[in-house]
């Protein structure tokens, strides 16, 4: 891409990013300054929308592309995934559970050991 394509596109993603950030501030504004005349239920359909039309234009810049990429690729990752069976994940779970108890058992007697150490030193 020449650089006059670069500055451009540059030049739109900031004016996009712009309107994001006018769209989100505008509902902040709008919520905290209707709070007493609208219901919570109206006012939430209207950040909502607000959101919408904000994630549209974040999406169509250059970052938003790469973060839908991103999206597609994870999902196709997830479907490669071997997940563990029941067997297997009830396996490791007891496996973590007695580790975690033996170096409870473990650190629990050093505590014990040390102070009873330090208490001789002290007097």
């Amino acid at each position: 891409m020449s650089e006059s394509g670069q500055e451009t596109s540059g030049a739109l993603n900031t004016v996009k990013w712009v309107a994001c950030l006018a769209i989100v501030a505008a509902g902040i504004y709008g919520n905290s300054a209707f709070a007493n005349e609208y219901s919570v239920f109206i006012r939430a359909a209207v950040l909502l929308g607000l959101a919408g039309i904000a994630g549209f234009f974040a999406l169509t810049t250059t970052q938003g592309a790469g973060f839908l990429t991103l999206l597609k690729e994870s999902k196709t990752e997830i479907r490669r995934v071997i997940w563990p069976t029941k067997q297997e994940t009830t396996q490791t779970t007891m496996i973590v559970i007695v580790v975690v108890l033996i170096m409870s058992l473990i650190l629990w007697l050093l505590d014990i050991g040390l102070n009873f150490l330090i208490s001789k030193l002290i007097g």
